[in-house]
């Protein structure tokens, strides 16, 4: 039984500690919509998302008033569109119609964003998805609400290195293509190692074909909640430490599971996964960066911060497993720089480089998230950069992601105003060495010897 200690402490979660469920995402599987007509395609797409997630933001703001709990988001996520488009779409304008097709749709049922625009290429490109790579800077310049990756590499293929080449020319292309909005684009893109199927947050949500014709995923979020319990045993042990961060993963994600099962029954849509990630926004505490700074470092990148991360990352897995059979997604810390106040600051004070963001990387839930970097950063610098986390991913059998931002006309120490969840950036320095002779060689980086696990 919940008693009324339990639901005082929730409450002061929600209205204190800036507890919330940062998302419902509905993922819509439109594999029954292909067609080689890309008008029928098209209409096909539009009817399906239509007439699946009508209800969803008006469900998912009923349970917000009912339980008094914020749900900030409600999205969407639907099948690879380089899968669904590829008997229709002869050219990179065909694809773009698609996107159009999801960004209004999108906008008719009021949900902020609709991700996947993506293309799954680990191991190589069909024509197809090189078609729908191609068209990513042209298609995120005309619509608002559309998202896209690329997954180019995992644990089993290896890395595609023909489409990490490629993709720093897109990401470059994308910034090209946005530079009056600050090249905003290039925040709606990811590139992936190791993309899973049922994530619920932007920009890198697809629905799989792993998974059901429709789900609902939860994504929930509470650096704040963390940071205000950490307090309570400053200066304790690493056992206390730990503890205190698995109940409070535990509670967090147990708010999220509530929410999920409500959002399945009323829409008739079966439930996926809780995402626990504790994922920050540019409010004053809501910050994974604080939370480092709580376990006992001057900012986020003083010597220990890897460590710190670690444990932060691994005691809420182990908290939210608990709470919930099921825990996907990506579930763990973020580390988007221009949305954690805290991130900001210790990138201000000179405590965090690319570099040390990179080593964070390799024991959090994403990758170089939300880096604005200077304008004319050469596309052979950024896909070399992406190769960099695209290893940590494969070698780790984890996760990994780059969403960087070149800043078309800004440099080093200049500031970048997104706006909303996305907050803000400080252009950060990038590595002036060349790597254009790795980039250019072109082919596979082959899978590691422990992908052979049959």
């Amino acid at each position: 039984m919940i008693n009324i200690m339990e639901v005082t402490e929730t409450n002061d979660m929600i209205e204190k500690e800036m507890l919330d469920v940062r998302t419902i995402t509905m993922g819509i599987s439109l594999l029954d919509c292909i067609d080689s007509d890309i008008t029928v395609l098209n209409e096909k797409i539009y009817n399906k998302i239509y007439n699946s997630a009508k209800d969803l933001v008006a469900v998912g703001e009923e349970i917000s008033m009912e339980f008094g709990i914020p749900i900030v988001n409600k999205r969407i996520s639907v099948t690879p569109i380089a899968l669904v488009g590829g008997a229709a779409c002869k050219t990179t304008d065909d694809f773009v119609s698609i996107a159009k097709t999801l960004d209004r749709v999108a906008t008719e049922v009021g949900v902020n964003f609709i991700g996947g625009y993506s293309a799954l290429v680990s191991k190589g490109m069909t024509p197809a998805e090189e078609l729908l790579i191609r068209s990513i800077p042209k298609a995120l310049s005309c619509t608002e609400r559309v998202c896209s990756s690329v997954n180019v590499g995992s644990t089993k293929t290896g890395i595609n290195m023909d489409a990490v080449k490629l993709m720093g020319e897109i990401i470059k292309e994308t910034a090209e293509y946005t530079k009056e909005r600050d090249s905003l684009g290039c925040a709606k893109l990811v590139v992936f190692c190791n993309a899973p199927d049922d994530n619920p947050f932007m920009a890198g949500a697809f629905h799989g074909v792993t998974e059901a014709d429709r789900i609902i995923n939860v994504g929930v979020s509470g650096p704040g909640v963390v940071k205000t319990a950490l307090e309570k045993v400053r200066g304790e042990s690493f056992e206390v430490l730990c503890e205190t961060i698995k109940k409070t993963a535990f509670k967090v994600t147990r708010v999220g599971q509530l929410v999920a099962k409500e959002a399945s029954e009323k829409l008739g849509v079966p439930f996926g996964i809780v995402d626990l990630s504790l994922a920050p926004t540019p409010a004053v505490g809501d910050s994974v960066a604080d939370i480092l700074c709580e376990i006992g470092l001057e900012y986020a990148g003083a010597p220990g911060t890897t460590a710190a991360l670690a444990l932060l990352n691994d005691q809420v897995k182990k908290g939210g497993v608990m709470a919930s059979s099921y825990v996907g997604g990506l579930s763990g810390a973020f580390i988007p720089v221009s949305e954690d106040q805290g991130m900001i600051d210790a990138v201000v004070a000179g405590a965090l480089t690319l570099e040390k963001l990179e080593a964070m990387t390799c024991v959090c839930s994403v990758g170089l998230d939300m880096i604005a970097i200077p304008g004319d950063t050469k596309a052979t610098t950024i896909s070399g950069i992406i190769a960099d986390e695209m290893a940590i991913g494969m070698i780790n059998q984890k996760t990994t992601a780059v969403r960087l931002i070149p800043v078309i006309g800004k440099g080093v120490g200049e500031t970048v105003e997104f706006g909303g969840l996305l907050g803000y950036a400080p252009v950060m320095p990038v590595n002036p060495c060349s790597c254009d002779a790795f980039v250019n060689r072109g082919g596979r980086i082959p899978a590691p010897i422990h992908s052979f696990k049959n």
